[in-house]
């Protein structure tokens, strides 16, 4: 491959992976959305955290391991009960680091 083509390859990349962020954000910024298409956008970004984080625990290794010896399960069940209690980032966050860090180290 020759200098140009990489070039022409990076710009390309580029592109590709800021127009779907670049876009909506210039297009639709100008325009007031109905109080229904507001609320139902308020649901997008917490559903997708929700779907990452119970992939993220409960399929750690590209499967469903829902047993004693997934060690994601054990940190989580205490950082769940932390956060829905206070109701606090920063300690569900220290809970949860904590918690991961000694059942990690333990079992």
């Amino acid at each position: 491959m020759d200098s140009a083509s990489i070039w022409i390859m990076i710009i390309g990349v580029s592109i590709a992976s800021l127009a779907p962020r670049i876009f909506p954000v210039a297009f639709f910024s100008r325009y007031e959305f109905p109080a229904i298409v507001k609320e139902w956008l308020s649901y997008v970004a917490p559903a997708v955290l929700g779907g990452l984080t119970a992939l993220s625990i409960l399929a750690p290794r590209g499967e469903i391991d829902i047993s004693t010896r997934n060690l994601y399960i054990w940190a989580f069940l205490p950082t769940i009960i932390v956060a829905i209690r206070f109701k606090n980032l920063f300690f569900t966050l220290l809970v949860g680091i904590v918690t991961m860090a000694v059942v990690y180290n333990v079992l």
